[in-house]
């Protein structure tokens, strides 16, 4: 359960530490083989990636081949060095903050996979409000698709907090002192997802907001990784998650001791996207894998593997009724370079 992705204002650093391919030669494409750049969690042996690629073998007979780069961020900063000598068919793992370099680089086919009728309505227009781009397209049409989805959230332990906070103003309360960890903006996409959050909600006044909150933060966590492992540890009542993360408890754990505050104001979704590579040759293999991708049998590992929603409607895990959808979709702007360092300023001095 680890879901972490580096923002946009990071890919600089990202591209100048990767080496270029030597060359620029592309291994020779295998026929009955697509090649998946994703994240580290994605292909782990806890992660969807082993069964994914057992049922498509089963399937179609080709192999999946994972290509692991870390985090999201890091799939995306390397396929913008590499451009189109890329040795990818498919880059699985962006979200809507990383999802614009992407399109815009050109470097995407549209593909609009078999199924795409079925994803849920909500989740194809995430990217409009800042970009007025229809769904998830590129220039020639379709071109991003999801394949699962979640939203950010507090996730509070109810046996030393019975009482959750209702919205973002309860948080600065008194009562909350030092009980909240928070993840880093600038290393941690559900970090970045609170700071659009409090920037949707506030304004012009976010810093306000902060400046306000600090009191009632314990810590400021790089990732998602380590402030969950504090929370679970018992350092503090309250960590930022996601709805789906009380699910885990429950499957795995059996309690209902941590649950998700579900906020007035509503909360920010974060849809994770597939696209396919124009320069791909393993392309009828990737449309393919595509159209699996949004078939039951892939949708259904997602719940209970990558602890996220499904973005076709088909039946949940019973331990997902702990994890509430936010009846309000918050779709923030994502955040710049100069709002992410005065928000580091602001916390310097705290």
């Amino acid at each position: 359960m680890c879901r972490k992705t580096v923002p946009l204002v990071l890919l600089g650093l990202a591209l100048a530490v990767f080496p270029l391919p030597a060359g620029g030669k592309r291994e020779k494409p295998s026929p009955k083989e697509v090649v998946i750049w994703t994240y580290d969690s994605f292909s782990s042996e806890w992660g969807p990636g082993p069964e994914a690629e057992k049922q498509f073998l089963e399937r179609t007979g080709i192999a999946i081949r994972w290509v692991n780069h870390g985090d999201a961020g890091e799939v995306l900063a390397r396929l913008l060095q590499e451009g189109a000598d890329a040795q990818a068919d498919i880059i699985l793992g962006l979200d809507q903050n990383l999802a614009g370099r992407a399109l815009d680089s050109g470097l995407l086919e549209p593909y609009k996979p078999a199924g795409a009728e079925g994803i849920r309505p909500e989740l194809l227009n995430v990217q409009q409000s800042w970009t007025g781009r229809q769904e998830w397209t590129g220039r020639q049409g379709w071109t991003l698709t999801p394949f699962d989805y979640s939203y950010f959230a507090f996730v509070y332990d109810s046996e030393a907090l019975p009482g959750p906070p209702a919205n973002l103003e309860e948080l600065t309360e008194a009562r909350y002192a030092g009980k909240i960890i928070l993840l880093d903006p600038r290393t941690s996409s559900p970090g970045l997802g609170f700071f659009g959050w409090v920037r949707e909600v506030y304004g012009e006044k976010w810093q306000d907001y902060w400046r306000r909150l600090s009191p009632s933060v314990l810590t400021i966590a790089e990732g998602w990784s380590s402030g969950y492992g504090l929370f679970t540890n018992g350092e503090a009542p309250l960590v930022l998650s996601y709805t789906t993360s009380p699910s885990y408890h429950l499957e795995y754990e059996d309690t209902e001791r941590y649950q998700a505050a579900i906020f007035s104001e509503g909360h920010p979704i974060q849809v994770e996207l597939a696209g396919l590579l124009g320069a791909a040759k393993n392309k009828e293999n990737a449309k393919a894998f595509l159209d699996y991708m949004l078939g039951p049998e892939f949708q259904a590992l997602i719940p209970l593997t990558n602890w996220m929603y499904p973005v076709i409607d088909i039946p949940l895990p019973d331990s997902f009724r702990i994890a509430p959808r936010s009846p309000k979709a918050l779709r923030p702007a994502p955040a710049t370079e100069a709002e992410l360092n005065e928000w580091a300023a602001l916390m310097r001095g705290r």
